[in-house]
């Protein structure tokens, strides 16, 4: 905070002397933002402690101490909103709503005290500071949680699934990325390890279109694999995306493509050793 110790000692007399009115008055003012969302005992509890460290950071013997345990407090108030999908409003005016209440403390008092507007004045800088303090805490908090969250989707949306022993595949759906490459080639390498197999279809079944981009992907994740010990065969090449493919001059070179995963799989199945009989019916 920029205000020295001491500089609002009429505004912290008043809110020591009229503590549980403030705190009432606080509580009726944040809980009406909250819509319920937060018991009154547990909003008036949380409330209760960031003023009792709003007093010593404003007027205490360990001030500096206090304030940095305020500032702590808002960042975990914050982030705990953030979490509970609280939104931005909802959180800041929580603090805010203090200059309301210190406001009507002083017109009740009825105080003409000297310099009183710019202890007002001080005080509202130092509630602006805090509360923008729990807004870019929360923003950082959502972002994060936002980040954390489309990495869940990543690795949800890219699965490994094993087809045959020693056989894997990766049916991709949407766009790739290279975020999401870095995820299909993660999750493969991993899968590759843990299963043992030597073998693994990469499905483009799904894939809206493949540029040059793309396949620069795609050819990534196969040399990756490769490097591990294991042959790729890329299925699912559409008409349309193999014309594309054609006129953009994309070449797979010596890597094996076939137009379906049930192809694919009876090629790596022949590959292995495996051979498929049909029985004839009746």
């Amino acid at each position: 905070m920029t205000t020295q110790p001491g500089e609002q000692t009429h505004i912290v007399e008043l809110l020591r002397s009229r503590r549980e009115t403030a705190l009432d008055r606080w509580t009726e003012l944040a809980g009406a933002e909250l819509r319920g969302r937060l018991s009154r005992g547990e909003l008036r509890g949380e409330l209760d402690d960031l003023l009792s460290l709003m007093l010593r950071a404003l007027d205490g013997p360990d001030a500096e101490a206090a304030h940095d345990e305020l500032t702590a407090a808002l960042s975990e108030m914050s982030r705990r909103r953030a979490r509970q999908a609280f939104t931005p409003t909802e959180t800041a005016f929580g603090v805010f709503a203090l200059k309301q209440v210190v406001y009507e403390l002083v017109t009740e008092s009825g105080s003409n005290r000297p310099r009183l507007t710019e202890e007002l004045m001080a005080f509202s800088h130092t509630v602006d500071e805090l509360g923008l303090l729990t807004f870019e805490t929360y923003a950082a908090t959502r972002e994060q949680v936002i980040s954390d969250q489309a990495e869940q989707l990543l690795e949800l949306s890219t699965p490994v699934v094993k087809l045959w022993e020693g056989i894997v595949a990766v049916p991709l759906v949407g766009t790739l990325d290279s975020a999401r490459t870095q995820v299909v080639m993660e999750t493969l390498l991993q899968t590759l390890v843990d299963t043992g197999s030597l073998y693994a279809v990469i499905d483009i079944t799904g894939v809206a279109a493949v540029d040059t981009e793309v396949a620069q992907h795609l050819m990534k994740t196969i040399k990756a694999a490769r490097l591990m010990g294991a042959e790729c065969v890329i299925s699912g090449i559409r008409p349309q995306i193999a014309q594309t493919m054609v006129a953009l001059g994309i070449e797979f070179g010596d890597i094996v493509s076939k137009a379906s995963l049930a192809d694919a799989l009876e090629y790596l199945l022949a590959r292995s050793g495996v051979r498929i009989v049909r029985e004839e019916a009746g």
